[in-house]
């Protein structure tokens, strides 16, 4: 009998298993697929696009720059002549100079837009001439311009060892003048153009000027300017 009963019983535990399996098939069924449908967050996903777009824009930039990578102009005066030099008023004096300078654009890839160009003269770090406007410079590139401004005019209040100065270098017959460039330049490369920045010039010439001399005058030593950018 004992026997025939187990049968029975096995006959009756396995429904009761299926039962529970399908129970944990139904649970997963409707609570797996859950976490697949939250929503995301639409800050997290703008920082993203944020990042992802700085990066490309820097990306970019740095190709240009390393394909074009414009360099600094070069500038050099190579005449100068004196057609006034007055220090019998002091404590002003006045003058008249012109100098010429030759830049050369040494980019082959990149034009040079010149903006408020300015010149002046200086002697001992003070202005001995007023300040002048120039024309607007456009650069093209691999190329050399040449500008020739006239400097003076006016009378400029120096200090007595700026005027006391100029005697006696007149007197020993070599000068050492500053002549100044001061603007804003902007690199062209196609119908790229950056912004623009400040470009200051200094060349230091020594020319040969004896007290009264008016003319044109032999330049003794002048170095390639100093630019900063």
């Amino acid at each position: 009998m004992e026997e025939g009963r187990k049968p029975e019983e096995t006959h009756q535990t396995q429904p009761k298993m299926i039962h529970d399996h399908e129970k944990e098939h139904h649970k997963h069924k409707h609570t797996a697929p859950q976490s697949s449908y939250y929503p995301r967050d639409p800050r997290r996903t703008f920082c993203t696009v944020i990042t992802v777009f700085l990066l490309l824009a820097g990306l970019s930039v740095l190709i240009v720059w390393l394909i074009y990578r414009p360099h600094k102009p070069h500038f050099t005066v190579v005449n100068a002549a004196v057609y006034d030099l007055n220090t019998s008023s002091p404590p002003f004096i006045s003058t008249s100079m012109q100098f010429t300078l030759v830049t050369r654009n040494p980019n082959k890839r990149v034009s040079i837009i010149y903006d408020k160009l300015s010149a002046y003269v200086s002697y001992r770090n003070q202005a001995i001439t007023p300040t002048v406007v120039l024309p607007p410079l456009y650069h093209e590139k691999k190329s050399t311009v040449a500008v020739s401004p006239v400097l003076g005019g006016a009378q400029v209040p120096v200090s007595v060892e700026v005027a006391n100065g100029l005697v006696m270098d007149e007197n020993y017959g070599v000068v050492v003048l500053r002549v100044v460039l001061l603007g804003r330049l902007r690199w062209k490369a196609g119908a790229i153009k950056t912004g623009r920045y400040g470009v200051y010039v200094k060349c230091d010439v020594w020319v040969g000027l004896k007290r009264g001399f008016v003319g044109p005058v032999p330049l003794l030593g002048s170095p390639q300017c100093k630019v900063d950018i």
